[in-house]
């Protein structure tokens, strides 16, 4: 069984780690772990992981190596691992807008690179989550790498140059999805309705719209349609939120995300 090390080991590390080991009926002693902070270690510790003393030991150590820190700390963490890399080792990078020229410079090594841009709900087994693997991958890495993250959600291959767009598609967007379900919950409670009780039912409105996107056969704007009685209260609300320049926004948003996205690659 491949090796697998973790450089990082924060909330979406975790996340990985825990589908990875629910995936092997428990069995952590593949999985080796690397994080500057003293808790974070303790917490992987108690999940039955190998703590490792630096981030070139649990690279040297493991065959699928998962980069799971903060852009802005790519080049020094590249750096720190220079001396114990070969085209042997796959690394899997999560980091928004980090391509896989950089990791590759960064290393000094043509090692396989899989860039991939998960999203936070891969914490309940609900993600979302792009792939693009490298030319210079095995078949074999390659399956191993789609799979930690389909176990824990739905995956998409692709093209290297869409990855810092989709970022927006998948990456960032639960947060504006909250922030949507927040508006319309606080709405509720502004009205005198229990503010659980709303957002229990946005969640189950979020999740329903979801469904009918997926299985209903039908385009959004046939959805909208059809929710939409001409002259009735569906219309009224849209009106407003055309009127206030919505879809513009979500779209100036999303591009807002894939500039800063460029901007953390250079």
């Amino acid at each position: 069984m491949k090796k697998i090390g973790f450089i990082g080991a924060g909330n979406m590390a975790t996340a990985i780690i825990k589908g990875l080991l629910a995936q092997n009926n428990g069995k952590a002693d593949f999985i080796s772990v690397y994080d500057i902070s003293d808790e974070k270690r303790s917490a992987m510790c108690k999940m039955g992981v190998n703590i490792c003393k630096s981030s070139a030991e649990a690279a040297e150590n493991c065959d699928i190596i998962v980069l799971a820190v903060k852009p802005q700390n790519y080049s020094e963490v590249l750096d720190s691992l220079k001396s114990v890399v070969n085209e042997s080792k796959t690394f899997v990078s999560i980091a928004a807008g980090i391509s896989i020229a950089y990791v590759q410079n960064g290393l000094g090594c043509k090692c396989p690179v899989v860039r991939v841009m998960p999203n936070t709900p891969l914490l309940l087994k609900k993600g979302a989550t792009a792939l693009c693997p490298s030319d210079n991958i095995s078949e074999d890495d390659k399956i191993i790498v789609y799979d930690m993250f389909a176990g824990s959600g739905i995956c998409e291959y692709i093209s290297e140059e869409h990855m810092n767009e989709i970022i927006a598609v998948n990456g960032s967007s639960p947060a504006y999805i909250y922030l949507f379900a927040k508006a319309m919950a606080d709405y509720a409670q502004n009205q005198g309705i229990d503010y659980d009780k709303a957002m229990n039912l946005v969640c189950a409105a979020l999740e329903g719209s979801a469904a009918m996107l997926r299985e209903s056969g039908d385009s959004a704007d046939v959805l909208i349609e059809k929710v939409s009685s001409k002259g009735g209260t569906t219309i009224a609300a849209l009106e407003k939120l055309r009127e206030h320049g919505f879809y513009e926004a979500v779209q100036d948003a999303m591009e807002a995300c894939t500039k800063r996205a460029e901007e953390l690659g250079k």
